[in-house]
């Protein structure tokens, strides 16, 4: 059956065990691989709850405090949700945060969850050069291997990357790429290589409007209407799937936001609502990955 080339699938595409949609859900593990001057920064990490987000090269002490939240009780309460009810998650990492939590990694393993690549450092690599570039990411993903036991596939940048990401991904053997908000399904891009071969790398879309960064952004949404807005876009992406085809849902979570006691009943809400359904497939994003590749090959494999 031909598709439009990596843009849908078949119409009788399922997930495995015939579901419709497959629900992806994204920690971000990025506290203690931040901007801070103790590190070498030119200034300290702008993305504060305080509000207080001086230009010079000094330190901001409470933000400090938040991200340590964050990877201390902030994850322990996330992880506990999430085994609880027996959820695969890929942990998004910044590696220099999983150096520094090996606690936060152990669990990583322990829980079998996927960690995919979010950088060396969270910081913005789309000021930098190919071969600083590359040894970014190399530095990344043989961090994580080291970390967790298993080099990382996936990767998300800060936001931002350059012309030159997908490439250097390819050539450094990840498999896909989840900088991409264009649609609910996965998608195949050829990116041509140094060697001059043109190999084909999955871009796997990540989602900004469902993601608990909303609860932080202006304007903000409250912990129960990031929770009705993560549950709607379930709910009409799991009607749609079944009047239309496949869907696949992205739920970005970050461990100093929703981990918060204030936040994580949203969180439970949302998983609650999610969990236990025999027409969702809650998946790892490299499990995602496979089964689309399995069903929807690129084009001239």
């Amino acid at each position: 059956m031909s598709v439009e080339p990596g843009r849908s699938a078949p119409r009788d595409f399922t997930w495995p065990n015939g579901a419709r949609l497959a629900l992806s859900i994204v920690v971000n593990v990025e506290e203690g691989a931040e901007m801070n001057v103790l590190d070498g920064d030119p200034r300290p990490e702008p993305v504060d709850e305080l509000g207080a987000v001086p230009r010079r090269q000094v330190r901001v002490h409470g933000n400090e405090s938040n991200y340590r939240y964050g990877i201390g009780s902030g994850a322990h309460r996330i992880f506990r949700l999430l085994d609880e009810r027996g959820l695969p998650v890929t942990a998004t990492a910044a590696a220099l945060a999983l150096e520094r939590a090996p606690d936060v990694a152990a669990r990583l393993v322990a829980g079998g969850h996927e960690t995919a690549a979010h950088g060396y450092r969270w910081v913005y690599q789309y000021r930098m050069e190919e071969a600083e570039e590359r040894n970014f990411i190399r530095r990344a993903r043989d961090s994580i291997a080291a970390t967790v036991g298993v080099a990382p596939v996936g990767w998300l940048s800060r936001l931002l990357h350059t012309d030159d990401t997908r490439r250097l991904l390819a050539e450094e053997g990840f498999t896909y790429h989840m900088d991409d908000y264009s649609g609910d399904l996965p998608f195949w891009e050829r990116v041509e290589c140094a060697d001059g071969e043109s190999r084909p790398m999955l871009v796997l879309p990540y989602a900004l409007d469902s993601n608990d960064m909303k609860m932080w952004t202006a304007p903000s949404l409250t912990p129960a209407n990031w929770a009705r807005y993560a549950i709607d876009t379930f709910d009409w992406l799991l009607e749609e799937a079944d009047r239309e085809g496949a869907r696949m849902m992205s739920l970005g979570l970050h461990l100093r936001i929703v981990g918060r006691p204030g936040r994580a009943g949203a969180l439970r809400r949302v998983l609650d609502h999610v969990n236990g359904r025999d027409d969702v497939w809650v998946a790892t994003r490299r499990d995602i990955a496979a089964a689309w590749a399995a069903a929807v090959p690129p084009l001239g494999a």
